[in-house]
Order: C-alpha cells, then structure tokens, then sequence
C-alpha cells in the first residue's frame, strides 16, 4: 500500500526565495555603487579644477625685468586737499602821540625800513594798544599744493615713466631665496620727479627700502588738468624673482 503525503504550503521567505532575487539584487546594487562613486568622483575633479582656473585668473604676474617690461598699471587719481589760509593783514603805523621829553628813553632802538623789509619772521605792530602780527610774503613765490595720499584728483592724462630705475634684490633676501611683489604709492609733482614714495602693499618688509630707493630715482612725466600740470598720486609694481622661477 503506497501512502501519498501531501505538503502543505510554507508561507515563510526562506533561502530559495533568497536565492531567486540574489542575482538581481546584486547586479542592481552594484550598478548603484559605481553610478554613486563616479558621481562623486567626478563632482570632486570639476570642483577642483574650477577653483584652479579661478585662481590661476587671479594670480596672473608680471616679471619687471627691464623698461620695457612695465604694464600700465590703473592709476587712481587723488584729490588734492587745498588749505585755504586766512588772509595777512600788512603793517600798520600807529598815529604818534606827543609826550613829555622825561618819558623818553633815550635807549630805544627803531629798526630802519631795510632791516623790516629782510626780515622773514613775524613782525609786530602797534595800533590802539593792539600787537598785531605781520607774516612778510613774497610776491613772486609760488607753493604748490600737494595732495594726500587719500584726496581724489580728476585727471585728463596720467604720470607715464620716462626714467626707470631697477630696485637691487637685497642679500638677505636672495641667500634667503625670498621672493615677492612690492606696490607703492609714489607722489609726483609739476616737474615729473618723486616727491614721497609709500609702501602700498609689501610681500615683505626686506624689499621696502631698495623699492622706495628705485622709485625717488625715477622720472615721469607730469600729469595733466586742463592742459596743466598738476601733482598726483599714482601706484607703481615692483615684483622680486630669482633665477629658474616664473
């Protein structure tokens, strides 16, 4: 007699179930883990290459190794700032008033009028018991105004260097192999010639003194104002290399 069993139906997810999707769940997650890995790769490179593109535009140099070399650097025109002086009044001769000969002091000593007139300090005056003070001017001079630093200066052309004169790589700095840029500002009058040079902005304080040196060397030609010379402020570059580096 042959028995028949009958199996009932397992509701359970067991290792065959497992097996069956294993395949599929595999190729899925794998496909997923290179997807997330080339996305981050790839967003990490552009990243990084933007940002060097970025900086390689910013941090474009200028090597100065002769005249000819120099940019035009944007020169920003100050304003000069003009002290208006009160007005100088001219010496006053008091009325004489008569008085008794007793009151006379015989040791008074009057200056003549070629003493007064070389005189080139203040001199006093008398009038109703008034001291005045008289500041003897010449006509003929002339003060020209300078600007600060920080004044605004409208321009219709602008310094340009006639004289060039390169600043000396210090010792200590080249033994050293220190390198960097130096901007200064550099006053230049009517005449065209340096008046006052400052350190603008300075990679180090070991090239201040031979770039400040260079620049009171230098010539330029003035700038103009309605076809005038006029004083102005202006930024020169200096930058310090050695040998083999760009």
């Amino acid at each position: 007699m042959t028995e028949i069993f009958v199996l009932k139906p397992n509701d359970v997810y067991g290792f065959f179930e497992l097996k069956k999707n294993y395949t599929r769940n595999y190729s899925i997650g794998t496909a997923l883990a290179i997807f997330l890995h080339l996305l981050f790769i790839g967003a990490f490179y552009l990243t990084e290459t933007y940002k060097s593109e970025s900086t390689e535009e910013k941090s474009k140099d200028i090597v100065i190794r002769s005249i000819e070399d120099i940019p035009q650097m944007p020169i920003v025109p100050i304003m000069p700032h003009v002290e208006i002086s009160g007005s100088v009044a001219a010496p006053k001769v008091g009325i004489p008033v008569p008085v008794h000969d007793d009151e006379v002091s015989d040791n008074q000593i009057l200056p003549t009028q070629t003493e007064i007139g070389n005189q080139h300090t203040t001199l006093l005056g008398l009038e109703n018991g008034t001291i005045q003070l008289v500041e003897k001017i010449e006509p003929d001079e002339k003060v020209e105004i300078l600007p600060n630093e920080k004044d605004f200066v409208p321009v219709e052309k602008l310094p340009e260097i006639v004289r060039s004169v390169q600043p000396e790589y210090p010792e200590i700095a080249r033994r050293a192999g220190i390198t960097g840029k130096v901007f200064v500002k550099v006053l230049v009058d009517k005449a065209g010639k340096p008046r006052k040079v400052l350190i603008y902005k300075s990679d180090s304080e070991l090239f201040n003194q031979s770039v400040i040196d260079a620049s009171m060397k230098s010539a330029f030609t003035p700038a103009l104002q309605n076809q005038q010379p006029i004083a102005v402020w202006i930024v020169l570059p200096f930058r310090f290399t050695l040998e083999g580096q760009n």
